[in-house]
């Protein structure tokens, strides 16, 4: 199906043909819904810590921490254009909406507001405001540029000295829970990479002075090797300009790319947020409280999962006791959400599958509206057939016949707040490619140039890309879940 310009161009981009033949297969035969069972709920797969336990737990890993390598990975290389969607209809269209409305009339209270009101522009113009919101240029003093701009690098909150960035907000909750000195990733997209660079310069000692602690802060690109092919309505490579003998098209993978760059991160703990999930200052204390509760949890797992797979190994004295494996079996159904089939007796072989793998601990809100994924139990694609774990599904991953009714009756939702301990039990770090469901992920149609294409997202972040992992949801109070999807989301009170 190459030709050998083609080849030459997967090697350029370090894409192997075999991979990108897999991504044509999936187009072809499409991405199988998720065998799910039902809803994880609290005391169903949801575990539940009152106030006292948190912070117990918080404590634990405080005394901890010092003996850890943990680090933050921020996914942060998103566009803002879809934060300022109805900005940019409004001042293209003239197209009212509640969102303009609830912009133009609460102005004051956004953290931009100072370097709007600096400009030279009617600020009693609604369309020269908006305009100047979204689009212009700040070295020429004609707009602040921020639908242009990613959420990261967007002023989120007022302090006294001034707005602080998305951003500079990760800088500071990492320094609360993460360790001295305090490490934090941010993935980028290249052409705003200077800029992130700049403002972690500019502030960077600011806050190391506030908050007693060094920072470690590197960066890193989503590759090109991570790309999807993109196709035409029958399923051949679409070619840019010449429609037979053009170069093939290729699309950013989304966000499920970035099991490559969170592979390339060696720490005992990761911790993961999307960049704009976060709090001001006075409302950090839920945030920190459960980062360190969760954290402690993923620790106490993972040191019994180490003394089970230890005695595994060593093959000697209770390794081979009946009641041992029982006990095995009974940590892993109840502690991390593993269920075999009913009626099956799993061979402390398949016992030491389930327990030697990343695992990962997801706080969970209660689902008060916000679109997104949530937490279910689902046939996993390891172990025993019919074996069931914990998984955050998407919507677009249930089968619409049965959508309604399981979504129904869920009570809670992913706010991507994970903690990871990638390590295995002898110290190595484990490569968390080889724990991905290739089976899972998105086919959408697009366009380019006025030609129609399908797209394929790669298996996401945290659904397919960690498919394989085991899996344990905490629920977490709502005031540690604040995002921003629309500028308006600015103006909701745990943002001011």
């Amino acid at each position: 199906m190459f030709t050998q310009k083609d080849l030459t161009q997967l090697t350029a981009r370090g894409m192997a043909p075999e991979r990108v033949e897999e991504q044509l297969e999936a187009f072809r035969t499409g991405f199988p819904y998720l065998a799910i069972d039902r809803a994880a709920v609290v005391g169903d797969g949801i575990r539940k810590l009152d106030a006292e336990k948190a912070a117990e737990l918080a404590v634990l890993y405080g005394k901890s921490v010092c003996r850890l390598s943990v680090e933050k990975f921020v996914p942060a290389s998103g566009a803002a254009s879809r934060m300022f969607k109805e900005l940019y209809e409004y001042a293209g269209e003239n197209k009212a909406s509640a969102t303009v409305e609830a912009v133009l009339s609460g102005l004051e209270k956004f953290a931009f507001y100072e370097d709007l009101a600096a400009l030279d522009i009617p600020m009693k113009d609604p369309k020269a405001v908006v305009s100047a919101i979204v689009g212009g240029s700040p070295a020429e003093g004609t707009g602040l540029g921020l639908g242009k701009k990613p959420k990261g690098l967007i002023k989120f909150h007022k302090y006294t000295g001034g707005g602080r960035t998305a951003m500079e907000e990760h800088l500071v909750e990492v320094a609360l829970y993460g360790g001295s000195p305090a490490r934090i990733h941010f993935t980028v997209s290249p052409e705003h990479m200077d800029d992130f660079k700049a403002l972690v310069n500019e502030r960077l000692e600011a806050f190391s002075s506030k908050y007693g602690v060094e920072y470690e802060i590197t960066y890193s690109v989503q590759e090109p090797s991570t790309d999807t092919i993109a196709v035409n309505l029958d399923n051949t490579p679409f070619r840019e300009g010449d429609a037979a003998a053009g170069e093939i098209l290729f699309r950013p993978g989304g966000h499920g790319a970035l099991i490559e760059n969170l592979n390339r991160i060696d720490a005992d703990l990761i911790f993961i947020k999307t960049v704009d999930n976060v709090v001001p200052d006075h409302l950090k204390g839920d945030t920190v409280l459960y980062k360190k509760a969760l954290a402690a949890v993923a620790l106490e797992l993972q040191q019994q999962v180490f003394s089970y797979l230890k005695a595994i190994d060593g093959g000697a004295g209770k390794a081979g006791d009946a009641a041992f494996a029982a006990e095995v079996r009974q940590f892993i159904e109840e502690k991390l959400c593993y269920r075999f089939p009913a009626g099956a007796e799993p061979t402390l072989a398949e016992l030491r599958r389930v327990l030697d793998r990343p695992l990962r601990v997801c706080g969970m809100v209660r689902n008060e509206g916000e679109p997104g994924g949530g937490p279910f139990w689902a046939e996993t694609s390891l172990g025993m057939p019919g074996a069931l774990s914990l998984q955050i599904a998407e919507s677009s991953q249930i089968d619409p016949a049965v959508r309604e009714k399981l979504m129904g009756g869920g009570t809670h939702f992913n706010p991507v707040d994970l903690v990871c301990a990638v390590r295995d039990f002898k110290g190595n770090k484990f490569d968390l490619t080889q724990y991905i469901d290739k089976k899972t992920g998105f086919i959408s149609e697009k366009s380019k140039d006025g030609r129609s294409l399908k797209a394929q997202e790669l298996p996401g972040l945290w659904n397919g890309a960690m498919a394989d992992w085991n899996t344990v949801f905490v629920e977490v109070p709502i005031t540690t879940f604040a995002p921003v999807k629309t500028v308006a989301d600015l103006l909701r009170p745990q943002h001011q």
